[in-house]
């Protein structure tokens, strides 16, 4: 710009000074009759206005390239500003960004660390399911044996009621066989009763003995003929004969004290029975009480009376109630 202002310059001097018409300056309108001078003014006057017009249009891009830098540094003011706000919201994201990443690394691992405690409460879960399984079914087999126990106690509770209820109905048949066997003796001197399932025949030492003997006199061994009758019939029971006295001391060559007179007098009986009457020895057991065993107070003649005596103790054969406690 600078030089083309020193050329309009050097031709408006060089118009000054070889012309003496006035030549209209850059920018003027051309006169309407033009300008007159010589081929050389004229050539000169059209490139001044070539340059003119080059310098116009030189100005007018210098403004427009003016106008369009102004815009372009605003513009980029603007873009610099927006860069930098642009450059701090990614600072920002990226804070955000490793905050999220750090999270979710913690989250990953939380997650790891749960993943394992559940599985381990899984399994221990199923371990502690299946223990109570077992433990169930334990008390279930143990449940089902007590059942069984139970089952096979009151089946043979059934069957001992059973055995026990016919052999009460033995020995009250027997009871009801000895009574009408002994029909024509003293009641005093000849008892029978059941009791806990036996059957007590009681007989009086009057009846069987003369006082401080142990041989069984007639009217005994009448009696044991009856008694043995009955026995001999109904098998199923046990005969024990118990000798019994009253507490008036005895001592004699035979006897040294009622417990040997007690005894002897059982015996006595016994034998009667297994060797005249054909008892089997197996079934027959002879024992002696003495005084021991008294029925009534030996304080009067009465009570006296009833303890001397003989009883024959008849028990079913438990045999079979005994084979059910042992199963």
């Amino acid at each position: 710009m600078k030089n083309k202002s020193i050329a309009l310059f050097a031709i408006g001097a060089m118009f000054s000074l070889y012309s003496c018409a006035p030549v209209y300056k850059c920018g003027e309108e051309i006169p309407a009759g033009g300008i007159q001078g010589s081929n050389r003014l004229l050539d000169v006057v059209k490139e001044r206005d070539e340059l003119c017009k080059t310098v116009e249009t030189k100005d007018l891009e210098s403004a427009y390239l003016i106008r369009n830098n102004q815009k372009l540094s605003v513009e980029n003011d603007s873009l610099a500003t927006r860069n930098r706000e642009i450059v701090g919201e990614y600072k920002e994201l990226e804070g955000n960004f490793n905050n999220l990443k750090e999270k979710n690394s913690k989250l990953q691992e939380e997650h790891l660390n749960l993943s394992e405690r559940f599985s381990g409460a899984i399994t221990n879960n199923l371990n502690q399911g299946h223990l109570f399984d077992e433990r169930i079914k334990e008390k279930e087999r143990r449940l089902t044996e007590k059942e069984d126990a139970l089952f096979a106690r009151e089946k043979k509770i059934n069957e001992l009621e059973t055995e026990i209820a016919r052999q009460d109905s033995i020995a009250k048949r027997l009871n009801q066989l000895l009574r009408e066997a002994l029909l024509g003796f003293d009641a005093e001197d000849l008892s029978i009763e059941i009791k806990n399932g036996k059957v007590y025949v009681s007989m009086s030492d009057k009846l069987m003995f003369q006082s401080g003997k142990a041989d069984v006199q007639t009217k005994g061994k009448d009696a044991l003929k009856a008694l043995a009758g009955v026995l001999k019939k109904n098998k199923e029971f046990k005969i024990l004969v118990e000798g019994h006295t009253d507490n008036v001391p005895i001592k004699t060559s035979t006897y040294k004290d009622n417990w040997d007179l007690s005894v002897a007098r059982a015996t006595s009986m016994v034998r009667l029975l297994q060797e005249t009457h054909g008892i089997s020895a197996e079934r027959l057991t002879a024992s002696g009480r003495g005084e021991y065993d008294p029925k009534a107070s030996n304080s009067t003649a009465a009570g006296k009376a009833k303890n001397r005596r003989t009883e024959i103790i008849l028990s079913p054969d438990l045999s079979e109630v005994m084979e059910y406690l042992g199963k």
